[in-house]
C-alpha cells in the first residue's frame, strides 16, 4: 500500500513536470499543499469522478488559482476525465488545463479562479446555497442536501479586501459546512510577505466568528484531526491554518519566491526527484499510486447511496423531489412564460408613471411567487434598490429557509458570492447596489461573464437623475463600460413595461450574466402595440415611426426615451419624418439578425442622434461619423435632477437643435 507521502508526491511530481514542460506556471503552491490535498481527497471528499455534476457532491475551490496544477493533478489521479495528455498540455491553447482553473474546461473544476480572493468568496456563496437548499428541501429522515465546501487559499487571497467582505459574512451567518485551508508559507511573488503582510490571521478569523486551528501542513495526522474537528462544528465555518513550505521537495528553491511563479528548471526538477525519493520518469505515475488515489468505485457507491435515499424521499415527498430536480437542472416552471407575459400585459395596461427601480420591485412581487429559486439581496441599500419585496425572507444565522441576503456594504463580496450561489445550483441570485458602485464589484462581474453564468446584477440610481448626492454617486461612465464586458447583457429600460421584459430576459438567460439598470426618478409610460411589446426583448425596436422613410432617427435608452419622444413631437420638427428607437439593451440588439437590425436602423438613414445620460463614445457604432450623441462626457454636479438634466443639455430644445444640425445640407 502506498504511503501518504508518496501519494502526495504524485501531485508534486506532476506539478513540477507540467510547469516545466509548459515553461510557465506556478509549481510552489501545489508542491506545498500536496499533503493537505491528499488527506482531504482520500479521507473526506464525497465526489464521483464519473459524474462530476452529482448534486450532493462536496465542492472544492482552489482560491489561489495560480496553483492550478494541484486540482488538475488530483482530478487526473482520482479518476476524472483529465488524462496525462491533458496535463502535458498544461497552459496550451484549447487544453482542459489552462493556466488558472477555468469553469467549464475540465470536469471537477467548480469555479474559475485566479483573481485572488474571489475563490474563497465563491466558496462562501456555495456554502450559503447549500444551507438554504437544505432548509428548503430536507425533511425528517431525508437529508438530500448535505455536503461540505472546501477551499484552499493563500496569503494573496487574504490580502485582497474581498476576503474580508466574504469571510466576515460567512462567520456572521455561521456557515458550518465551509472549511478553508490557509497555505501559510509566508511567501508571495515578491518574496517574504512579512514586509507587507503581518496580520494575525488566526485572530482575524476568530473575530469573524470562525473556528480556527493551526497545523503542520506537511503532517497528515494533524491535518486529518483538524478536518475531523472542523466537520464536527456545525455553527461556525472553519479555517485550518497550515504551516507549509512553498515548493516543498525542491532542495534549492523550497521556501523561496523563486518556486512561486516560474518553472524550477530541469536541473532542479531532477534534484527534487532525488529529495522526494521519486524514481518514475516525467509524467509517469506508478500503478500503486493510481490505485491509492482512484475514487471512481468509492464515488459511485457514495452517489448510489444518495440515489437510494432520494428515491425513498421521492416516494414520501413526490412534489418536493420533482421541484428539487427542476431547480438543480435550471429549468423554469412550466407556466413561467404564460404567467410572465400576462404580467407584462397587465403592466402595459396600468400605464403607470414611476421610477424603474419601483417598477422592478413590482416585477419582483409578480415573479417571485412563480420562481422560488429567485434569491435576492442588496449591499445595504434594499429599500433604495427596491429589492425587498413583500415575500422576502432574509437569511440569518438562525434563519436558514431564506430567499434574501443583507450583504452589508460589500459590493464586491456580494457579487462574487452570487457567482458561487449560481455555480452551486438551485438558485437564480440577484444582488443590488447603486450603479456607480458597480466599480467596486467590477472584477466579479467580469468573472460571471467569463464563466457564462446566470448572475443578475441590479443597479439603481443610474445617472445624474440621482440628483443631490452629487458626482460621487452619479453614474456617468459605468453603463458604457459594462456594455463592453464580453458576454455581459445590459438592460436600461425606459418604463415599467421594459423593466418587466428586462427581468424576464435575465431570468431566461442561461448562458451569461445580466445587468439591470434602473432609475431613481419617475419615468413616463410609453404607448405600444402588441408587436412593439414583443419587440422589446430584441433589445432595440421602433417606438415611434413616421409616414414614409425617416429623415432622422433618434435612439435613446432609459430616462432619455421620454425626452426623445417629446422632441420628436416638437413643433419645430413637425415637417421632419422622425423615427424614435428605444434601445434598452444594445448587447441584445447586437445579437439580432442583420435583417432585423437594418429594419430598425436603415443603413440609408445617416442622420442619427443618440440621447443617453452616460459617456457617449460607445454609441458611434450606431450613429456613424455622420451622426451625433447627446451624452455625459463630464462628471455631474450636486443639484436636483431636473436642474441637472437641463444644465447638461438633456432638453427638448437641445435634442431638436441636434436633429436640425444633422439635417443641414453639407
Amino acid at each position: 500500500m502506498a504511503s501518504r507521502k508518496m501519494l502526495a508526491n504524485a501531485i508534486r511530481a506532476l506539478a513540477m513536470d507540467a510547469v516545466q514542460k509548459a515553461n510557465s506556471g506556478h509549481p510552489g503552491a501545489p508542491m506545498g499543499m500536496a499533503d493537505i490535498a491528499e488527506v482531504l481527497y482520500n479521507d473526506f471528499m464525497r465526489h464521483n469522478p464519473t459524474n462530476p455534476e452529482w448534486s450532493d457532491r462536496d465542492r472544492f475551490v482552489m482560491s489561489n488559482g495560480h496553483g492550478s496544477m494541484l486540482p488538475y493533478s488530483v482530478l487526473h489521479l482520482s479518476g476524472y476525465d483529465v488524462t496525462i495528455d491533458d496535463l502535458k498540455n498544461f497552459r496550451q491553447l484549447h487544453s482542459k488545463t489552462p493556466g488558472h482553473p477555468e469553469h467549464g474546461y475540465a470536469p471537477g473544476i467548480e469555479t474559475t479562479t485566479g483573481p485572488l480572493g474571489q475563490g474563497i468568496s465563491n466558496a462562501v456563496g456555495m456554502a450559503i446555497a447549500e444551507r438554504v437548499l437544505a432548509a428548503q428541501f430536507n425533511q425528517d429522515g431525508f437529508n438530500i442536501v448535505d455536503h461540505f465546501t472546501y477551499v484552499f487559499l493563500g496569503d494573496g487571497c487574504l490580502m485582497e479586501g474581498i476576503s474580508h467582505e466574504a469571510c466576515s459574512l460567512a462567520g456572521t451567518l455561521e456557515l458550518g459546512k465551509l472549511i478553508a485551508f490557509w497555505d501559510d508559507n509566508g511567501i508571495s511573488i515578491d518574496g517574504k510577505v512579512e514586509g507587507w503582510f503581518r496580520d494575525d490571521t488566526p485572530a482575524r478569523f476568530k473575530a469573524y466568528g470562525w473556528h480556527v486551528m493551526e497545523v503542520d501542513g506537511h503532517d497528515p495526522d494533524e491535518i486529518k484531526i483538524a478536518i475531523e474537528a472542523a466537520r464536527a462544528i456545525s455553527a461556525k465555518p472553519s479555517l485550518i491554518c497550515c504551516k507549509t513550505i512553498i515548493g516543498y521537495g525542491s532542495p534549492n528553491k523550497a521556501g523561496s519566491h523563486t518556486s512561486h511563479g516560474a518553472p524550477l528548471g530541469e536541473e532542479e526538477v531532477a534534484l527534487a526527484r532525488i529529495e522526494l525519493d521519486w524514481e518514475p520518469a516525467s509524467f509517469e505515475i506508478p500503478e500503486e499510486l493510481y490505485q491509492g488515489w482512484d475514487h471512481k468505485k468509492a464515488g459511485q457507491v457514495q452517489e448510489d447511496d444518495w440515489n437510494q435515499k432520494f428515491s425513498a424521499y421521492a416516494e414520501v415527498h413526490p412534489e418536493l423531489a420533482a421541484e428539487f430536480k427542476r431547480r438543480m437542472s435550471g429549468d423554469l416552471p412550466q407556466d413561467w412564460n404564460e404567467a410572465a407575459q400576462a404580467f407584462i400585459t397587465e403592466t402595459d395596461e396600468a400605464a403607470a408613471e414611476k421610477a424603474t427601480r419601483v417598477s422592478s420591485l413590482a416585477t419582483l412581487e409578480a415573479f417571485s411567487p412563480l420562481l422560488p429559486e429567485l434569491f435576492g439581496g442588496s449591499a445595504d441599500l434594499g429599500g433604495s434598490n427596491g429589492t425587498e419585496w413583500s415575500g422576502f425572507k432574509p437569511m440569518r444565522a438562525e434563519m436558514h429557509d431564506a430567499n434574501y441576503i443583507n450583504y452589508g456594504v460589500r459590493e464586491f463580496g456580494m457579487s462574487a458570492m452570487m457567482n458561487g450561489i449560481v455555480l452551486h445550483g438551485g438558485f437564480i441570485p440577484f444582488g443590488a447596489t447603486f450603479l456607480v458602485f458597480s466599480d467596486y464589484a467590477r472584477n466579479a462581474l467580469r468573472m460571471a461573464a467569463l464563466m457564462k453564468i446566470q448572475s443578475v446584477f441590479v443597479f439603481t440610481h443610474d445617472s445624474i437623475g440621482l440628483g443631490e448626492d452629487g458626482p460621487t454617486h452619479q453614474a456617468v461612465e459605468q453603463i458604457p463600460t459594462l456594455r463592453m464586458i464580453p458576454n455581459m447583457q445590459l438592460w436600461r429600460p425606459c418604463d415599467a413595461v421594459e423593466t418587466a421584459v428586462s427581468w424576464k430576459a435575465a431570468i431566461e438567460r442561461r448562458d451569461g450574466p445580466s445587468c439591470l439598470v434602473f432609475s431613481r426618478q419617475n419615468l413616463k409610460h410609453q404607448q405600444r402595440s402588441v408587436e412593439q411589446i414583443e419587440a422589446i426583448s430584441r433589445g432595440g425596436y421602433v417606438l415611434r415611426d413616421c409616414d414614409g422613410p425617416p429623415d432622422a432617427i433618434i435612439i435613446a435608452t432609459g430616462s432619455e426615451v421620454a425626452l426623445a419622444m417629446a422632441a420628436s413631437e416638437a413643433e419645430a420638427l413637425e415637417e421632419v419624418n422622425i423615427r424614435v428607437v428605444s434601445m434598452p439593451s444594445t448587447t441584445q440588439f447586437d445579437r439580432q439578425t442583420r435583417e432585423y437590425r437594418e429594419s430598425v436602423l436603415p443603413p440609408g438613414v445617416r442622420a442619427r442622434l443618440v440621447v443617453e445620460a452616460a459617456v457617449s463614445g460607445g454609441w458611434y457604432k450606431y450613429v456613424g461619423l455622420d451622426g451625433s450623441v447627446i451624452g455625459m462626457d463630464t462628471f455631474g454636479e450636486s443639484a436636483p435632477a431636473k436642474e441637472l438634466f437641463a444644465y447638461f443639455g438633456f432638453t427638448v430644445d437641445k435634442v431638436v437643435e441636434a436633429v436640425k444640425n444633422l439635417l443641414k445640407p453639407d
